[in-house]
This record gives C-alpha cells, structure tokens and sequence, in this order.
C-alpha cells in the first residue's frame, strides 16, 4: 500500500510538471502492464471509456522488420498508423489525452511522456519527426523541471507527512540525561570499542546527543573518532578504531542500550516468579548468589539454568527476600519489567510543526545520503546488507498502526527521492545530467546514445534489484 501511493506520487510529479509545460503524457499507470491491464480508462469523444482485463493493442506505430543484405543483421523501421482510418471510439485517436491504467505486474509504475526514451523504450516515436507537443521539443530547463518533479513530489510528500506526524503525536525519544541514570549496557562489540557497561555518555565527536538512540546512528554515518563517557565518576576520552564503521554494520545490531533495575510490573498467564510468591514491585536482584542489579545482567545470567530450580533474591519494602523458582527449558520467569526510563514527548502546534518537518525531512535525506555512501564504499562492506522488498516489507510493524504506517511511509519516500536522483541512466537522476550537459554545453546527446544509455541504465537497475533481494533470500535461510 505505501510502496504503490509512493509511486503514484512520484508518477505525478512527473505527469504535473509535463502538462505544465503543455507537453503530452501518453500514460500514467500505477504497475506495469505488460500484454494487458487490469483497468485502464481514458476521455474518448469527451467522456471517460473504462476497459477491464483489457488487452494491449498496437501503439501508433507498425514495425517492418527486414534483414540487410551486407552484414546480415536485422532492420527496424516503424510506419505511422493512419490514425484518421480508425474507428472513432478506438482510443488512439485521441492522442492529446492520457490514457490511465493499472497493470498486473506489481512493480512501480511509470508515466509514458511523448517524446522522451524511458523505460517504454518506444524507439517508434522516436524515428519519427519531433513535434512541438513532445519532451523532446521543449528547452532543456523545461525538460530539467519534468525531470526532477517525481523527486520533488516524494520529498514534499515526506515533508507533508512529517508536519501531520509532529502536530498529531509530537516527537517521543528516550533522553541521553534519562539513560545516563544508570548508565548504558554493552555487548562484545561494544566492549572491543572501548565501552563499559555503567558508562554515561557524554559526547559524541564533542557533540552531546540529547536522543540516546540517535547515539548509534551518528557513530555510523558521521564516522565518530572519538567518544567521551563518565565512568565510575571520571571523564574518560575514548577513541574509536579505524574500522569501526565496518564492523558495526557487519555487527547489523544495536551494540549499546541504555540499562535499568529489575522492577516487576505485571505478571503473565503462566508465570513461575508469580507461583513462587513474588509480587508486583519487586525488585530482583540476584539468581543464585550472582549479582543482577540491572534487567540486562538477570537476562544474561539466568540463560545458564534451562529446566533447573533457582533461587532468586528480591527486594521488597527494602527487605531482601529469597524465592526458589522453577525455570522451564526458555529460561523465562514469566513476568514484565517496568519501564525505568522516561521518554520525552515534544508536542508541537501545526506552525510550530512546520519549520520542525522540513528540519526533519532535510536531515533524513543527509543521513541517506551518508548511508549511501557506506553501501558504495567497498572497504566497509555496507552492500552485504542491501535489502530489497523483502527488507522493505519487514520495516513496518508485524500489526497495523497508523502512526508507525506514516512514518515509514515518509522514510521510504525519501529513499525513493535520493535513490531516483543517483546519476544513473534510466533513473531521473541520469536525464538530469544528461540535461545539465545539455544546458553547460549547449549541445544535445542524440537520440541514439540516450536509447543506449537507458539501456545500460536498465541493466544497472536490474542487476541491482536481483542483488539486493538476493541478500533477502539468502537472509531468510540462515
């Protein structure tokens, strides 16, 4: 649902942007329809004609193939159709209206401009001779603001969201000063980095972080040398390796959280803590004579008991208190730990949300813009973990929710718009500069080496598509 409203979005700004400078768009379909569409519809004889299941027809043009007698290899010349032989109701008569549609393969979309070599690859409309109506005939800056509509509409889209997404529920994050009660806890990377558990992080590169889970994100996409955390009451300057970009992102989980004690909230159906007399409050803090002050130790520590009797010690109205518990082969006690740590909400009003959207949405695109550069960046082996509509799918929650629907409706609208901008042919960032060696140099690449150039785009595109969702596949069976 998200991916196709992305689509159409982008589509038309690409559609807005032509029919503002009077140029024709032949289709605008959401799915690509090979063969046949599931709908299409168009103004034919100023009203609107519907087909379902609707096999293609021929375009305006028939193709004659011959075989050259010299070199053997096959000719394509295309004839234009007639169209005045036409029936009346036949749709391509009615060349100056768009025809919409829906196809039956569910990948993307596109938006047939007149004129222009897309990924229709229509190479019959472009032997002929270039009307004033068509993309080809407009001046390059005309042709450089269609180009750039599609990105243009996804960013404003992320913009849009984001401002409904701040006035509506505001910014909650978990505070740097709130983790920094306890301290942060580490794994083994963590650990290799200089981190201790208990630390309190002060800086990050000088820079003090005021959302805690921001904290990762900025050592990875700002290449952070140096950290400063308190510990044990001193200020201690930590100095990252040089390859710690790469083995966090082959680490491809978080390495810090922040800790806190082991309160009970609430019990489960079945709980084992419950039946051996603990109750709502508690505060747990040891198994078997092992010191577990934080949640973080007690979940690592009471791993080594599967389907063996423990004693676990609680405070309760600053009396300690000892209870034997029978551990099943998950290790689980059956009880929820209470939330120690505040989250901050920012509310904002709608005016206020507005300078605070667009802050927002420039920074995403910055941070993609950073995560981009470490996929392409051979030496921290980002690419591995290049996912495709698998990984896209598993970014939204397992169970609907409107406001976590929206916000990574707005996040791959930004992806859309940086990727969509890359200088690569057949993207819209590859007639972009095209068009800006157009514009510096004042002259026009032919027609035949843009056909060639989407051509290598689409290989590109393909090779890239067939890799990343080939990291999805191999993913799932490990």
């Amino acid at each position: 649902m998200a991916l196709s409203l992305l689509v159409i979005v982008h589509e038309f700004g690409h559609f807005i942007a032509a029919r503002i400078f009077k140029t024709r768009v032949e289709k605008f379909y959401m799915f690509f329809n090979s063969g046949f569409s599931l709908v299409r519809f168009k103004k034919v004889g100023g009203k609107w004609r519907f087909k379902f299941f609707s096999k293609n027809v021929p375009e305006k043009y028939i193709t004659h193939v011959r075989e050259n007698p010299v070199t053997h290899k096959k000719e394509e010349t295309y004839e234009p159709i007639d169209l005045t032989t036409l029936p009346k109701d036949d749709w391509r008569t009615e060349e100056e209206h768009t025809e919409f549609g829906i196809g039956w393969i569910p990948l993307g979309g596109y938006c047939k401009i007149a004129g222009m070599i897309d990924e229709s690859m229509d190479v019959g409309q472009m032997s002929q001779e270039p009307q004033p109506w068509e993309f080809r005939s407009k001046p390059a800056w005309q042709r450089l603001i269609v180009m750039i509509g599609g990105v243009c509409m996804n960013v404003i889209l992320a913009f849009i969201i984001y401002i409904g997404l701040l006035s509506s529920y505001g910014e909650q994050y978990l505070p740097t000063s709130e983790v920094n009660k306890y301290g942060i806890t580490v794994d083994s990377l963590a650990y290799d980095l200089g981190l201790r558990d208990g630390d309190k992080i002060l800086s990050v590169d000088g820079d003090y972080i005021e959302d805690f889970q921001q904290i990762p994100m900025e050592i990875l996409l700002d290449n952070t040398k140096t950290m400063e955390v308190e510990r044990d009451g001193e200020k201690i300057q930590i100095a990252l390796p040089d390859n710690a970009v790469e083995r966090i992102i082959r680490h491809q989980k978080s390495f810090i959280s922040a800790r806190m004690p082991f309160e009970i909230e609430k019990f489960a159906d079945k709980s084992p803590a419950k039946d051996a007399g603990m109750q709502e409050g508690d505060k747990i803090i040891a198994i078997n004579d092992i010191s577990t002050p934080f949640y973080q130790d007690f979940v690592l520590n009471i791993k080594q008991f599967p389907n063996e009797t423990v004693n676990i010690a609680v405070v309760r109205d600053n009396d300690t208190l000892d209870y034997e518990v029978r551990l099943a082969e998950d290790c689980t006690i059956g009880v929820y730990a209470k939330p120690m740590l505040e989250l901050k909400t920012q509310k904002y009003t709608f005016w206020q949300s507005v300078p605070r959207g667009f802050s927002k949405t420039g920074r995403e695109i910055s941070d993609y813009w950073k995560q981009l550069k470490l996929i392409f960046n051979p030496s921290t082996k980002a690419y591995e973990s290049l996912g495709g509509f698998i990984a896209i799918g598993n970014v939204f929650p397992g169970t609907f929710d409107w406001y976590a629907f929206w916000r990574m409706t707005a996040f791959i609208s930004i992806i859309l718009a940086v990727m969509n901008i890359l200088p690569i042919p057949a993207l819209d960032g590859g007639h972009v500069l095209f068009l800006l060696y157009e514009i510096v140099t004042r002259r026009k690449p032919s027609d035949k080496f843009m056909e060639i150039a989407q051509y290598v785009g689409l290989f590109i595109i393909l090779a890239l598509v067939i890799y990343a969702n080939g990291n999805d596949i191999v993913k799932l069976f490990r």
